[in-house]
Formats: C-alpha cells, sequence, structure tokens
C-alpha cells in the first residue's frame, strides 16, 4: 500500500472541493423562476378569476420541457396569523390541489401558473411558487421560488339607513349609514333628494363613519335623505326620509302618555283593593259559620247554679221562684223559699253497690212537697254524687 505525502493530499482535496461546489452552483444556478414585472401584487373582484402567472427556465437548454425533465411544482398560500397552506402539488407526475385551484398548462410543462376559479375573500393572502427540477438519473437540476400578493375585493353591500333623534323643529339629529361589508372599507356619501336638493360635505358629514349632522331643524330640512357607499368595485345606497315636526314636542306627548298609563293602573289598583277589603269582613263571617260547630247540650238549664269543684251545691236560685217572690201572694197558697243557704249541703248517704253507679237524689229545700214547688214554678236540680275515687257521676 502507497500512502501519499501528506502536504500535497491537502491541495488535492481542496481542489476536489471546490470542482464540487462550482459544479452544485452552476446547476442550481441552471434553473430560474420567472414572474411578470408589475404583476407581483394582484387585486381580483370576489366571484371572477384569476391566474397567477409563473414559469421556469434552465440555463443553455430550449425554452421547451425536455425529456429527461422531471419537475417538482408545488404552490402554497400564507396569511397572517395562519398556517401555511398547500394549494397545489405536482410530485413525480402526481397533481393534486384544493378546489377550485388548477395549473393553467397540463404538466410537465416549463409554465406552472396557477388558475383559482370563484375568488373568495378568504382567497386573499401571498401565493408562493416553488420549483426543483431533476434529471431522469435524480440529479437535481436547480431550484427556484417567487411570490405573488393576491387581494380578493368586495363590493359594498347594500347599507343601512337609521334617524337618531328627535325630529322637531330646533332640534339636533343624526343620520346614520353603514354597510355590513365592503373590501376595501366603503367611503359614503349623502344628499337631498329634490325639491330641495343639497349635497353634503365636511365638519357635517363623515364619510368614513356614514353619519350626518343636522342641527337646529327647521320645516325646510324635510325630505329624503339619501346615503351612497361606495369603494373601487360599485357603489350601493339607502335611504331615509326626514319630516321636521311642529307640534308638541314628542319627549313631552310620549311622557304625557307614560303618566296617563301609569294614573290608570294605580286607580285600577286602588279599586281593587278598595273592593277585596269590603269582602273580607263578610267572607270571613261566612267562614266562621261554616266552620263553626254546634254547642254541646248542658246537663242542667241556664239558670241552674254553677257546681263547686268538691261536688257540693253552692247556691240554688230560680229565676221562677225569684219572680214568684215579688209577686203578691195569693191567699191561701204557701210561700216557697226562694234560695237556700250558701253553705254546703252535705250529700246524702246512699247504699254502695258493687260497680254500680248511686242514683242522683232531688232535694227539696225546707221539706216543702214537690207538688207545691211544680206549682210555683221550681225547677227541679240534680245534684251530682260522688264515686268511690271521688270523681263526679
Amino acid at each position: 500500500m502507497v500512502f501519499l505525502p501528506g502536504p500535497p493530499e491537502t491541495p488535492l482535496l481542496r481542489f476536489l472541493f471546490l470542482g464540487l461546489s462550482t459544479l452544485v452552483s452552476l446547476s442550481r444556478a441552471q434553473l430560474e423562476l420567472h414572474v411578470p414585472t408589475g404583476l407581483t401584487k394582484l387585486q381580483v373582484a370576489e366571484g371572477t378569476e384569476v391566474v397567477l402567472p409563473a414559469w421556469y427556465t434552465i440555463q443553455g437548454e430550449a425554452f421547451a420541457v425536455q425529456p429527461w425533465e422531471v419537475p417538482v411544482v408545488m404552490w402554497f398560500l400564507e396569511q397572517d396569523g395562519k398556517d401555511l397552506n398547500q394549494v397545489l402539488a405536482y410530485i413525480n407526475g402526481v397533481l393534486s390541489s384544493k378546489p377550485r385551484a388548477s395549473l393553467v398548462y397540463s404538466m410537465p410543462s416549463r409554465n406552472v401558473s396557477l388558475r383559482l376559479e370563484g375568488l373568495q375573500e378568504k382567497d386573499s393572502g401571498s401565493y408562493r411558487c416553488s420549483v426543483n427540477v431533476q434529471d431522469s438519473q435524480g440529479k437535481s437540476r436547480g431550484h427556484s421560488s417567487k411570490t405573488l400578493e393576491l387581494k380578493v375585493l368586495v363590493p359594498p353591500a347594500p347599507p343601512s339607513c337609521r334617524l337618531l333623534g328627535v325630529p322637531h323643529v330646533g332640534n339636533n339629529v343624526t343620520l346614520s349609514c353603514q354597510s355590513p361589508r365592503s373590501k376595501p372599507a366603503a367611503e359614503y356619501q349623502w344628499e337631498r333628494l329634490p325639491p330641495s336638493p343639497q349635497i353634503f360635505f365636511a365638519p357635517a358629514l363623515d364619510d368614513i363613519r356614514g353619519s350626518l349632522s343636522l342641527t337646529n331643524l327647521s320645516t325646510s330640512m324635510s325630505g329624503v335623505y339619501i346615503c351612497k357607499a361606495h369603494n373601487l368595485l360599485g357603489s350601493a345606497t339607502c335611504n331615509v326620509t326626514l319630516e321636521v315636526s311642529t307640534g308638541p314636542r314628542a319627549a313631552v306627548v310620549a311622557g304625557a302618555v307614560v303618566g296617563s298609563l301609569v294614573g290608570l293602573m294605580l286607580l285600577a289598583g286602588l279599586v281593587l283593593l278598595y273592593q277585596r277589603r269590603g269582602k273580607a269582613p263578610e267572607e270571613l263571617a261566612n267562614d266562621i259559620k261554616e266552620d263553626a260547630t254546634a254547642p254541646r247540650t248542658l246537663p242542667w238549664p241556664k239558670s241552674s247554679d254553677t257546681i263547686s269543684k268538691n261536688g257540693t251545691l253552692s247556691s240554688v236560685t230560680s229565676a221562677r221562684a225569684l219572680r214568684s217572690s215579688h209577686a203578691s201572694p195569693r191567699p191561701g197558697a204557701m210561700t216557697p223559699t226562694p234560695s237556700l243557704s250558701s253553705q254546703a249541703l252535705s250529700s246524702p248517704r246512699l247504699p254502695r253497690t258493687n260497680g254500680a253507679h248511686p242514683q242522683p237524689v232531688s232535694i227539696i229545700p225546707g221539706g216543702v212537697s214537690s207538688s207545691t214547688m211544680n206549682h210555683v214554678g221550681a225547677v227541679p236540680i240534680v245534684v251530682p254524687m260522688q264515686n268511690q275515687a271521688g270523681s263526679l257521676v
């Protein structure tokens, strides 16, 4: 084995490296991607189609594609705040693309222009085309890329007109106009139609916000006002009718109406409350009558005396006896004793029976016969007895 001296080996390696680098650089410099000058920024109306032109050339080769060329073509969409989106790709003879996107020419071709149909506002952004060409042996012949800007324009959508304020003589009002969709942003213009035509300008008109300020209204300012929203693609209009009134202020009328309604509501509430209070005692009495229970029958007449807790008779007073005592006695009749002593009378002792309740005994005061008592209208009194347990029977 023969080894080369050290010093000569270093210049040789340097020469080979520089030679290969030069060849690679030349091969990469042979391919160049082109776009038309002045067409790097395109503005197209929504709903139409556009072609993003791009083609490539290889230095020293004819413009037409060569049989040995194997191009790799890719289109990407770049949008602020969004990820890179692949729109179209042609790799190894297979074409894949997003809806509404296609190549203008069939591949293989050196014209790699992109066609976009049915443009929408969301299609706006930067489109980057990347081309890489290899030969039949898989050797790269160069790579290049270009970027084109696309802006999809939207005409103004029909605006909406509004009247802000009370159109009364001496008042101030504002006419508002706004288009919900427009790209670029719409500008606004207000004018009044005949018979008193007028075109308005700043400072009464704000052409960016679309507002028109009318101060110190008069009847001559009544009429139909037209708002026009416009941009590069077109325009749209709306209108509002202004009628300046000279009658009572709308605010005063509205306040009077609201006050009348509130007064009627209060009056109705007072009437209902009065009716409810008038019915309440009657309903309560009816409820008491319906819910009340009949009193229990007393064991003796109301004119009878009260029985003490120990079961003895405290006093016996008869209403009829009292009336009879005040009347003049008939001749030959006995005057009955009107009352008994307030002292307690002992209950007569009766023979006890086994388990049977003792029978009540009628007491006739002063030994007066029962026929005499009945004759004078006395009421017999039943004196309760005590059983063995000491309770009244």
